[in-house]
């Protein structure tokens, strides 16, 4: 089973009471099919990048659910045919690598109390560093070869 984190916008003429219902009846499906919710957060009405529908708002849901990939496909077939339901996106949840980075940047955090590394000698045969280049437009190419 695999975690994702589900981006849910409702139509902002839904009323804000019913949007916990609205979500509930969805999610009802998808937990009888063996999924498990974990997190509901309802982030409120937003203005929207562009418009859908002709609506310049919606009501934001996110949702973190732990399922298999073919009933997530089902849960979100069933959002796009729900007409107060304007856009859905699915993410999966990485934590292998979110871990991963956390801990990367934990390492970084300490490492700015080291001291400060020396930098590297050029290579040879890589031409010349920028510095010594000549600047300006380059020399016309001799022609006849």
């Amino acid at each position: 089973m695999r975690k994702y984190e589900i981006c849910i916008i409702i139509n902002p003429d839904v009323d804000d009471r019913q949007v916990n219902a609205l979500i509930e009846k969805s999610l009802a499906r998808f937990k009888t099919d063996g999924g498990v919710v974990d997190n509901v957060e309802v982030a409120g009405r937003r203005r929207l990048a562009y418009e859908i529908d002709k609506k310049a708002e919606g009501t934001y849901v996110f949702a973190k659910v732990t399922s298999e990939p073919a009933v997530v496909k089902e849960l979100n077939r069933l959002f796009t045919l729900n007409e107060s339901i304007l856009r859905t996106k699915v993410f999966r949840d990485d934590s292998k690598k979110a871990a991963a980075n956390s801990k990367r940047e934990m390492r970084m955090s300490s490492d700015v109390t080291a001291p400060a590394k020396e930098p590297k000698p050029a290579r040879e045969g890589r031409g010349a560093p920028r510095g010594d280049r000549p600047s300006g437009p380059r020399p016309p190419r001799p022609e006849g070869k």
